[in-house]
């Protein structure tokens, strides 16, 4: 009975990971602007960003830097991200991986 038991909590605790939400955030690039050059922005501006369309974009997890990909257009012409590259962080090296 003990083995059943434990698939049991196993699986709460699974559940309870999956349950929880995460941001995920991809950086493009970034530019550095005066604030009267950003106030003078409007619709249809185009912001030069320090980054190159094939360079490698940032995918962050809750701020956290987790991986670097590709940006894809996919169906319907959406746009996407492909991973090709997992970084490890601190939090990684603290949990032994």
């Amino acid at each position: 009975m003990a083995k059943k038991d434990d698939d049991d909590e196993e699986k709460a605790n699974r559940d309870a990971i999956n349950n929880v939400d995460v941001e995920i955030a991809v950086v493009l690039g970034q530019s550095d602007l005066r604030v009267h050059q950003l106030l003078k922005l409007g619709r249809g501006a185009v912001v030069e960003l320090e980054q190159r369309t094939s360079d490698p974009v940032e995918i962050y997890a809750n701020d956290v830097l987790i991986a670097k990909g590709e940006v894809v257009v996919t169906a319907g012409d959406k746009i996407g991200v492909t991973l090709t590259e997992l970084v490890k962080s601190m939090y990684s090296k603290m949990a032994g991986k």
